[in-house]
């Protein structure tokens, strides 16, 4: 089923990967100021992909489409620098992170197709 531009599951995984960074981020340690401010990075980001995935199955041309799916690649690239912060450097266990990491990884790959494929069918 498309709801828009993108089919529907695909906006749902989306949804799916903010829901769990909020839930990653509600665990957090909060007693450190370093993981404080890389846990709101990462929620900013992280729940700032589904709303350009969003705004993209919204889009009125394929340049419109291109960008937002942009903006949602660059927010999911960022919510990685986060985690691998969070994990590498504010010793947070790696199964807190992993299975977010992974997911990130595959929606930076379907996008990134996405855009790829979209920009070369004028």
């Amino acid at each position: 089923m498309r709801e828009g531009r993108l089919p529907l599951e695909f906006r749902d995984r989306a949804k799916g990967f903010a829901a769990k960074v909020i839930r990653l981020y509600v665990k957090l340690p909060k007693e450190r100021e370093e993981v404080r401010v890389c846990g709101r990075q990462l929620l900013r980001a992280g729940t700032s992909v589904a709303a350009h995935v969003r705004e993209a199955s919204r889009a009125r041309s394929d340049a419109e489409f291109i960008s937002k799916l942009g903006g949602g690649l660059q927010e999911a690239d960022e919510s990685q620098l986060w985690l691998e912060l969070l994990r590498e450097e504010c010793r947070i266990e790696p199964s807190f992170t992993e299975s977010i990491e992974k997911e990130s990884d595959e929606l930076i790959a379907i996008i990134t197709t996405m855009i790829r494929r979209t920009g070369e069918n004028p």
